[in-house]
């Protein structure tokens, strides 16, 4: 890949081109780093057929290990993994667009399941970027794998709070000024490690403030009973919808718990709201049972 230059710096008033480098991480020690980390992560993605994990399958799954030290800063990166694997059937267009996969692609192949299954478990924590996506996958592929401390990259770094807009990779990523080829696994790991190695105002890193919220239990709360004309309201607190169970839940952190609580009593659980149960029902969450 090669730089681009793209737009133009309006806000410092001149006509300077915004260059956008290629990322690329070579494995070994990090430039700065003195010390070689006491802990391993590592940065799972996978590419599927679909959108659900019970009829569809992994189509391609990368890895990427990592030291750090207990205060965020990655000081080594080991060598990427990445597998394809043949589903079994015909790719959909649209899959086949997203990834630049084929069916050919994929004739034969298979995840190395020993291997894949090691490196997970041998590490402290497995990180993705969209762990409530990923985590189901790998754990179903790889049964060996399940019950690690997850982490996500996506939900877990209050990346507002660190100057970035929105939360998806590749915009982020574009952000501090590198590009990648998004949609394919073993490049969307990189642009995880990458994201994860940046320093905000504070000068901590945003892996530092993972491993903060990461190690925070937290408790999913479900809005058992709640009334529908109340859902404009469990929306706007950023309740989400599970269409299995048929409520509105979200997660907070513990220090949150009895805050939401009382909201909850005083706009949900109300006598006013025929509610048709007497409270939320709530879910203790750690992290190596997150994201299930």
């Amino acid at each position: 890949m090669t730089e681009l230059a793209i737009g133009r710096d309006h806000a410092a008033g001149d006509d300077s081109a915004r260059v956008f480098k290629p990322l690329a991480l070579p494995p070994g020690p990090l430039a700065g780093a003195t010390i070689s980390g006491q802990f391993t992560g590592i940065v799972v993605d996978v590419e599927t057929t679909g959108l659900d994990p019970d009829h569809d399958c992994i189509i391609e799954l990368a890895l990427r290990r990592f030291r750090y030290t207990d205060d965020g800063l990655i000081t080594d990166l080991g060598q990427p993994y990445s597998w394809l694997e043949d589903p079994g059937k015909s790719l959909s267009p649209e899959i086949s667009q997203l990834t630049k996969l084929n069916d050919a692609d994929l004739v034969g192949q298979r995840i190395d399941e020993k291997l894949a299954t090691e490196l997970l478990t041998d590490a402290n924590l497995v990180i993705a970027h969209h762990a409530r996506f990923d985590r189901k996958w790998v754990e179903s592929r790889l049964p060996g794998a399940a019950g690690r401390d997850w982490a996500c990259s996506m939900e877990q770094i209050d990346w507002p709070q660190l100057g970035f807009d929105g939360r998806k990779l590749g915009y982020l990523l574009m952000q501090m000024d590198h590009y990648h080829a998004g949609h394919r696994a073993s490049s969307d790991v990189d642009a995880v490690v990458q994201l994860l190695r940046y320093r905000g105002p504070d000068g901590r890193t945003a892996l530092a403030q993972l491993l903060e919220t990461t190690a925070e239990p937290s408790w999913i709360i479900q809005a058992y009973g709640a009334h529908f004309n109340t859902k404009d309201r469990l929306k706007a607190r950023k309740y989400r919808w599970d269409p299995d169970l048929k409520l509105w839940w979200r997660e907070v952190p513990d220090r949150d718990r009895a805050a939401e609580e009382w909201w909850l009593a005083s706009n949900i659980y109300s006598p006013d709201q025929q509610h048709t149960s007497l409270g939320p029902r709530l879910i203790e969450v750690s992290a190596s049972t997150r994201f299930l």
